[in-house]
């Protein structure tokens, strides 16, 4: 299964336990492929520093290197705009189209989980994804 994880799944994966350390747990296991992006991966790293739980740059060295180390890099050819209330999620579902992908993982209800689906693409939480599993 080829899967594209949303930011907050890893914010929220890093800092708490939970649906979401569990998927990265899967990650580190090598459960599903991961895909990402250039601009997810700066997305993540802008995040985590300016996040309200300090983490420090080797920390986020760390987790960066991993993420890396874990996915496919794609680079998307194709521009969308589908995320009409937060275009910047678009980069999401760009990947995932580039990347051939099953699914984007996302804690984003108000945006990116109301998609739902695109392209046959599912859009789901991380809750939904464990029992894909």
């Amino acid at each position: 299964m080829r899967v594209v994880l949303d930011t907050n799944i890893f914010v929220s994966g890093i800092h708490w336990s939970g649906a979401s350390s569990k998927v990265i747990e899967g990650l580190l296991k090598g459960k599903f492929e991961s895909v990402t992006s250039d601009e997810i991966l700066l997305e993540f790293l802008e995040t985590m520093r300016s996040f309200k739980i300090p983490m420090s740059d080797d920390s986020i060295a760390w987790w960066e290197n991993l993420i890396i180390s874990k996915s496919e890099i794609v680079l998307p050819k194709e521009k969308l705009n589908v995320v009409k209330n937060d275009p910047d999620d678009d980069k999401f579902i760009e990947a995932a189209v580039e990347g051939d992908c099953d699914c984007i993982v996302s804690k984003d209800k108000k945006h990116l989980l109301k998609l739902k689906e695109f392209r046959g693409i599912k859009i789901i939480s991380p809750e939904e994804f464990l029992k894909l599993l």
